[in-house]
């Protein structure tokens, strides 16, 4: 079983910066996707972003259109994280974020391919 804790959500002014922690616990595995959801009030989960490793250690990501440019995920194996880093956030970015895992590496948008999810963290950006 693996267990996903978000953290790092909070208030900030628009065109400021967050920094959005997954904590990753319970099974490793080798090659992973990690992705970053929102869910903003009234709207449904959408697709913010992914990562993955492959069996050659290699990392490709992925964006969604509208936050491309602006977020960027990484991770730190050594700390079992991903952290999705926010800038030049628009109000339109409000929403709680989630991270979502599964085994294997592969970048997927939609939430049916992902086993594990963490419990959100929620972000507020101000105009």
């Amino acid at each position: 079983q693996v267990q996903l804790v978000e953290s790092g959500g909070g208030s900030v002014q628009a065109g400021g910066s967050l920094r959005l922690s997954c904590a990753a616990s319970g099974r490793t595995f080798s090659t992973y996707s990690m992705g970053w959801f929102r869910q903003a009030p009234g709207k449904e989960r959408e697709f913010v972003g992914a990562i993955t490793r492959t069996e050659s250690n290699i990392y490709y990501a992925d964006y969604a259109d509208s936050v491309k440019g602006r977020f960027t995920i990484s991770g730190d194996n050594a700390k079992n994280t991903v952290y999705l880093q926010m800038f030049s956030l628009k109000p339109e970015d409000t929403a709680v974020y989630y991270c979502a895992g599964r085994e294997g590496s592969g970048l997927y948008r939609a939430t049916r391919f992902y086993a594990y999810w963490g419990q959100g963290t929620r972000v507020i950006v101000g105009s």
